[in-house]
């Protein structure tokens, strides 16, 4: 979507805020002997608390509220009866709705004490993160984020799974452009003021590739290399990008 009014922006920043209250407080159960559902059901409650909804149930019939993936699992990680162990490197992606207004946003998070190689991937997904951001500007296209993004993963000696990607968000989860995470000739879409999408790099120790579990939802990497994720809902503005999903 793009802004139209002050009533969508305030809308989105409401949508957004909650995204972030939600998340922070599941990220901040994360541990040791705590199972992927017990996060689950935190982000269930605070969502319910906040008069919001999970929307990847409502929209496409996803088994969670909230997609929770662990080491080699990139996104679309399914909530169940896994219990986290000391190192684990957990993926929380939250999409959730309001009053007719979505937002997403994604964190990564060491367990315990964490790797070295975990937080090496999380500090790379939030730097390239910010180095997409830099390109967020009226009359940028799609693919100026994602090479600003590809330049820095693999300065961090990482790789970018070329599969996955951002995409426009605001009145429904998925919209039009896709936002790459590197540059995609194909994406040439031109960023407008006003318009809302999400940047999102996942990146991988390993491979580019993902393959697709049995349970039909996760998407892993397909050499089973760790994988970590970040994201905000950003628009697009001629005075510098707005995060509604930040703190």
């Amino acid at each position: 979507m793009s802004i139209g009014t002050w009533r969508d922006f305030e809308r989105l920043r409401e949508i957004g805020r909650v995204v972030r209250l939600v998340l922070d407080g599941v990220a901040s159960a994360v541990g040791p002997g705590v199972s992927t559902r017990d996060l689950d059901a935190i982000g269930g409650r605070l969502l319910a608390l906040e008069g919001a909804e999970s929307a990847p149930p409502a929209v496409y019939g996803f088994p969670g509220q909230l997609c929770i993936s662990v080491n080699e699992e990139a996104i679309h990680g399914i909530p169940g009866k896994r219990v986290l162990r000391d190192g684990d490197l957990v993926k929380l992606d939250l999409v959730a709705s309001k009053d007719g207004y979505y937002a997403d946003a994604a964190v990564t998070v060491e367990v315990g004490r964490g790797t070295e190689l975990g937080k090496r991937l999380r500090r790379s997904a939030e730097a390239s993160f910010a180095a997409g951001l830099s390109a967020a500007k009226p009359g940028n296209r799609a693919y100026d984020i994602g090479r600003e993004i590809d330049k820095r993963v693999r300065a961090d000696g990482f790789h970018v799974l070329r599969d996955l990607c951002g995409h426009g968000v605001g009145r429904t989860i998925h919209e039009e452009p896709s936002i790459p995470n590197f540059k995609d000739p194909n994406c040439r879409a031109r960023l407008t003021e006003g318009m809302v999408i999400t940047i999102e790099p996942i990146l991988s120790a390993g491979t580019r590739e993902v393959v697709k579990e049995r349970d039909g939802w996760t998407l892993r990497t397909g050499d089973r290399s760790w994988a970590a994720h970040f994201e905000h809902t950003v628009v697009v503005m001629a005075g510098g990008p707005v995060l509604v999903t930040a703190a």
